[in-house]
């Protein structure tokens, strides 16, 4: 295990037992630390504000952080760790496959588990009740995904893929989708093949949309490069529904190259007024624009502080409660219900854009399609 990182807000009294929370967030390779640091600065503002706001009855929260590293054993031994420090629930996580084995852990020790960020259906291989996310179903996320593949006129998809149960599930939802519709998919193996061998074969698919179901920074930047350099596919589009694009390292890897890449966010067109003033927290904290990853993070912790006021620090008593949750978040009023397929309580929906980076300003945002 790294480090013990615990983080409390401000307005922490000593003399008065915290309400301990653990939080599971991917802060070091081969994790996508930015994707963690977003995370972070979204779960640390909201407790900060909390204990501001006097805590839970005058205790404050405190947020026991340990890094999972995108390595699922780290992740189920963080949970154990953090059960046996008394933590009341534990939350977070962005990479999907983490994220399962954190849902079995906790489960498992009957500790409520809130996920922020990852969207893999299966969270669980049983339905439980202990279990709850904000993130989207990649269900549902990717069938909207679809919709503006086809809605551009794009019916001959090729995705260039490694092995993973989070790539593959995504490849099963966009075939049984596209296919129902008229459309192909073409699986291209990117450990079997080079960039340039993958070029060769997306013109000999006759592809028009090239998907990136790949690990960023490699090999997405490489085969993003020699896409966009292969004048045989000049009128191919890129596409990265995983949401690669979405942070800064994508732009300061590619440039231009890495704009007019279609992904997924959640976010709403418009930020409410709560969602407004987080914004321009989280800019502050993070110095940068925050994705909608730290957007999840803020919304964690609202939904369990509520619960905590209501329920009060009771593990049982927590994991009892997911479905009495209604609470303003960031991106709209967050319920939980049951959704078929998930086996888990689920936030349904938040919104879904599918956003692109503008050619003419790769820092802006466009919206494509929104669901």
């Amino acid at each position: 295990m790294n480090t013990p990182v615990s983080r409390t807000g401000a307005g922490h009294r000593p003399e008065e037992p915290a309400v301990r929370i653990g939080a599971l967030v991917p802060l070091s390779p081969p994790g996508w630390v930015e994707a963690g640091r977003h995370l972070l600065a979204g779960l640390e503002l909201a407790v900060g504000e909390v204990n501001e706001a006097g805590g839970m009855d005058g205790r404050p929260i405190e947020l026991v952080v340990r890094d999972t590293a995108a390595d699922p054993r780290k992740a189920a031994a963080a949970v154990d760790e953090l059960a046996g420090l008394g933590v009341v629930a534990v939350a977070g996580e962005y990479h999907s496959v983490v994220a399962r084995a954190a849902a079995a852990r906790a489960d498992a020790l009957g500790l409520p588990f809130l996920c922020s960020s990852a969207v893999l259906d299966g969270l669980t291989e049983e339905p439980t009740d202990r279990v709850a996310r904000l993130a989207p179903a990649q269900s549902h996320g990717w069938r909207l995904y679809a919709d503006f593949l086809l809605g551009a006129g794009h019916r001959r998809i090729a995705v260039a893929t490694q092995p993973s149960v989070y790539w593959a599930s995504g490849i099963r939802i966009l075939r049984d989708h596209l296919s129902a519709r008229g459309g192909t998919v073409t699986e291209l193996d990117a450990v079997a093949l080079d960039p340039a061998a993958l070029c060769d074969e997306l013109v000999a698919a006759g592809a028009t949309a090239l998907l990136l179901l790949v690990g960023f920074p490699e090999p997405a930047v490489s085969i993003v490069k020699s896409v966009r350099h292969d004048e045989r596919l000049a009128g191919v589009l890129i596409g990265a529904p995983a949401g690669q694009p979405e942070f800064a390292d994508w732009a300061a890897a590619l440039g231009g190259d890495g704009a007019a890449v279609p992904f997924l966010r959640y976010l709403p067109e418009r930020l409410g007024p709560l969602g407004a003033r987080v914004e321009t927290a989280l800019r502050e904290r993070l110095a940068g624009a925050p994705s909608f990853v730290a957007f999840e993070g803020y919304d964690t912790v609202v939904v369990l502080a509520d619960l905590l006021r209501s329920h009060g620090p009771d593990r049982a008593r927590l994991a009892e409660s997911w479905p009495q949750a209604e609470v303003e978040g960031t991106r709209g009023r967050i319920r939980f219900s049951r959704t078929p397929g998930t086996g888990v309580w689920q936030w349904v929906w938040p919104p879904v854009q599918v956003v692109d980076r503008d050619p003419a300003g790769p820092e802006r945002f466009r919206v494509l399609h929104s669901g």
